[in-house]
């Protein structure tokens, strides 16, 4: 009944290993936040929609303005969801998210 016998298999990490572990994680960390920032997301899906939404506004029929009494919703709603886009996507340019800044826990103390 030793106290030690359950410390012996981490002795062979540092600390250096550990926090070189953690600093490893942590901007693997931001660099996924940055990948999957929502306004990328959102602001790339309502540019594709967009577009498709206006194309299909470009290309109506006759009888389908008809039908709209006139108004090409298609068009204004294709050009309304790219400009939602490009603001999402122009916000993500302008500010992005700011890198983690990294912690010292206890290094100033000593």
């Amino acid at each position: 009944m030793t106290e030690n016998s359950g410390h012996s298999e981490h002795s062979e990490y540092s600390e250096k290993d550990v926090q070189r572990e953690v600093t490893e994680l942590e901007h693997q960390s931001a660099t996924a936040a940055r990948i999957f920032d929502l306004r990328r997301i959102i602001g790339g899906l309502f540019v594709i929609y967009g577009i498709i939404v206006t194309i299909a506004g470009i290309t109506v029929s006759d009888a389908n303005l008809a039908k709209a009494e006139g108004v090409n919703i298609n068009l204004w709603t294709g050009l309304g969801m790219l400009a939602l886009g490009v603001f999402f996507l122009g916000w993500l340019w302008l500010r992005p998210l700011a890198p983690p800044v990294p912690h010292e826990e206890g290094s100033q103390s000593e």
